[in-house]
């Protein structure tokens, strides 16, 4: 019993310390995606008893920004134009702005979700464009996994407001369940190829 509670703690802080990489990793903003893919990347292996550590991490974050700075700069750009048209909606100018602001955020969670889906599926020889379609489709296919990886974003929520700091580390957390929802998507295809015995 002691030992599963120290496995399940050491799980949690492993989250919380990948949640401080992935923060500092982000700050040049168009690096969050390889940041987030790196971070999942980490989980992975360390989960998976393989070897693992801030030299690896920082290897995938490099794999990750030389084919994923665009995907940063998308990714920014599409908060901005989101931030922009909710500022119309509050503004009152428009006919019906409570459903066209409800559908924005809606946008915005869902754009959120596929891309942390896809940075759950990253791996170091991967291309973007390959996973932000199928992430996208998990998305809407699976709203049960999206819908956990969107309470791993009010966890960030709920951190930020008892205290700004506490953010950083949760970070980690909703990467780790973003990787839970892909395992869990996935693993119905591996039971259903795995070979019939007896």
């Amino acid at each position: 019993m002691r030992a599963r509670f120290l496995a399940r703690f050491g799980v949690f802080a492993e989250c919380l310390l990948v949640g401080v990489w992935i923060a500092v990793a982000a700050l040049p903003l168009v690096t969050l995606p390889a940041a987030l893919a790196a971070g999942a990347a980490h989980l992975r292996r360390w989960t998976g008893d393989e070897e693992a550590g801030l030299r690896f991490f920082a290897a995938d974050l490099r794999a990750a920004v030389r084919r994923g700075w665009r995907v940063g700069l998308a990714v920014w750009a599409a908060l901005a134009l989101l931030w922009a048209d909710l500022a119309v909606v509050r503004a009152g100018v428009l006919p019906g702005a409570r459903f066209v602001g409800a559908v924005g955020v809606l946008v915005a969670l869902g754009l959120a979700v596929t891309l942390l889906r896809a940075c759950a599926a990253w791996r170091p020889d991967a291309r973007w464009r390959e996973l932000l379609a199928p992430a996208a489709r998990r998305t809407l296919g699976d709203p049960a996994g999206s819908l956990l990886v969107v309470c791993g974003f009010a966890v960030i929520a709920a951190s930020a407001w008892f205290s700004a700091p506490l953010a950083v580390p949760a970070l980690g957390i909703v990467v780790a369940a973003a990787l839970a929802v892909e395992r869990r998507a996935t693993a119905p295809e591996t039971a259903r190829s795995a070979p019939v015995t007896g």
